[in-house]
């Protein structure tokens, strides 16, 4: 599956919503940005069971930037999503929404917002949402994306 998963409030944090991997001094001063604890472990293992990684976010960073920070922690991305190609494609399909991860192939999306649920609901995409204080967000979203498989390969 096309997993992709936001940034803001899902992988980093807006100030200190959930713990975060460690970072070196350096890292800070080279722009680094902190990343939710678990993250390198969750995208590994989805990975490692054929599953390919994406970054959806709303941001306006450039995808160096973003890269950058996760390349840090050792996650690697097939894809990033920024606000301005969002917009663009969005506008294009015609499609009032904050997201649609469809529209760049994604099977499954992770985020905060409880928005986004509703948009997944109104056009009929799929999405975990994870809160800030979720200690289990990790075997959440695997255990959620395993039964999401289960029921597709009926």
């Amino acid at each position: 599956m096309n997993i992709s998963f936001d940034l803001d409030g899902t992988l980093i944090p807006y100030g200190k919503d959930f713990e975060t991997e460690k970072r070196s001094t350096i890292a800070k001063l080279l722009g680094v940005e902190e990343i939710r604890k678990g993250t390198p472990y969750l995208i590994s293992n989805l990975q490692s069971l054929g599953h390919k990684i994406h970054i959806y976010t709303t941001s306006f960073r450039s995808k160096r930037k973003i890269r950058k920070s996760l390349n840090y922690y050792g996650v690697k991305v097939n894809e990033i999503i920024t606000q301005h190609e969002n917009q663009q494609v969005l506008n294009s399909l015609n499609i009032h929404s904050s997201k649609f991860p469809p529209a760049f192939n994604f099977d499954i999306h992770i985020d905060d917002l409880k928005g986004v649920g509703i948009e997944a609901k109104n056009h009929n995409f799929k999405v975990i949402i994870i809160e800030s204080n979720d200690k289990n967000w990790v075997e959440k979203i695997i255990t959620t994306i395993k039964q999401i498989q289960n029921v597709n390969s009926i």
